[in-house]
C-alpha cells in the first residue's frame, strides 16, 4: 500500500493492500478502501466512507460521511466485468453519496470532473460523464449513461432519465424529471420538466456579455417560433448567428443524441 509518511490514516480505517494513497491524505475513522483504489494528493475521506473497485480520486477532493464511491452498477445487465470510476480534483462529495462504475455496453467508465460539488444523498450512475463545476443538489439522480458538460446545476430531488444529454450552463429546477435532452444554457423545470427559458443568471454570474445574452434570448425565441421542425430551426440559426454561445447551442441539437429534446413550450 504505497503512501506518504504525511498521509494520516485512522487506527479504524481499512485499508486493503495494493490500494494507492498520494501525499497528504486524511483517511478518517471506519473508511473502507478497496485494493484497486487510487486516491490522489490531499484527499480527505471524512469517516465511514467506503471506495470500491477500480475508483481514481482527484487531487484535494473531500468525501463526508457515509459516500459509497464505486461499487458496481445498479444494473441487471452488469455481470461483474472490470469497470471504472474516474474523479476529478477538488470535488466536494457530501453525505450519502453513491457514485457507481461504469458497465461494459457503456464504455466502462463513469466519469466525474473538477470542482464539483455533490449534496447529502444525490446519485450518479454507471457510465454517466460529468463536467467540471457541476452542482448536484440534494437527492438528485443521474440515471445510467448521461452526459452532463461543465457548469450544469441539478436541483434538489430531481431525476434525469438515461442517455439524456445536458448542455453546459444549463440548469434544472428542484423536483424536476428531465426525460429528454437540454440546450447549453437552458432552464428548465416543472415536474415533467419544461423548457423555461434560459439560466439568464448563471450567465450573468459568469460574466457573459450583454450582447451574447441578447443573442441567446433572440436565438431562443427563434427556437420556440420560427418555423419548421425544431433541429430545421437550429439549423437555420446556425447559418445566421455570430455569437459563439449561439453556436455552442446550435452544434448541441445538430449533434448526436440517444432522446429528443426538451423544446421551448413542451410538456
Amino acid at each position: 500500500m504505497p503512501q506518504s509518511q504525511d498521509t494520516f490514516i485512522h487506527a479504524g480505517a481499512i485499508v486493503e493492500p495494493g490500494a494507492q494513497l498520494g501525499q497528504g491524505c486524511h483517511i478518517g475513522p471506519f473508511c473502507h478502501i478497496g485494493p484497486d483504489a487510487q486516491i490522489g494528493d490531499g484527499v480527505v475521506l471524512k469517516s465511514h466512507v467506503v471506495v470500491s473497485g477500480e475508483t481514481h480520486i482527484g487531487a484535494e477532493t473531500v468525501v463526508f460521511p457515509f459516500a459509497c464511491i464505486g461499487e458496481v452498477p445498479q444494473d441487471l445487465k452488469f455481470k461483474g466485468e472490470k469497470t471504472r470510476l474516474i474523479i476529478g480534483a477538488r470535488n466536494r462529495i457530501r453525505e450519502h453519496v453513491t457514485m457507481n462504475t461504469g458497465t461494459a455496453g457503456g464504455g466502462g467508465e463513469t466519469r466525474v470532473g473538477d470542482d464539483g460539488l455533490f449534496m447529502a444523498g444525490c446519485h450518479v450512475a454507471h457510465d454517466v460523464r460529468i463536467g467540471d463545476r457541476a452542482i448536484i443538489v440534494n437527492n438528485a439522480a443521474l440515471a445510467g449513461h448521461c452526459v452532463l458538460e461543465d457548469d450544469v446545476i441539478v436541483g434538489g430531488l430531481s431525476g434525469v432519465h438515461q442517455w439524456v444529454r445536458i448542455g453546459q450552463g444549463a440548469i434544472i429546477g428542484a423536483v424536476t424529471m428531465v426525460t429528454n435532452d437540454v440546450i447549453p444554457y437552458g432552464l428548465v423545470q416543472a415536474p415533467r420538466g419544461e423548457l423555461d427559458g434560459l439560466n439568464l443568471v448563471g450567465l450573468k454570474r459568469r460574466g457573459v456579455s450583454r450582447a451574447d445574452i441578447t443573442a441567446l434570448r433572440a436565438a431562443f425565441q427563434m427556437l420556440a417560433q420560427g418555423e419548421g421542425a425544431f433541429q430545421e430551426r437550429a439549423k437555420r440559426l446556425g447559418e445566421e448567428t455570430e455569437s459563439a454561445y449561439v453556436r455552442q447551442i446550435v452544434d448541441f441539437v445538430t449533434g448526436a443524441s440517444d432522446r429528443s429534446f426538451l423544446t421551448p413550450g413542451s410538456v
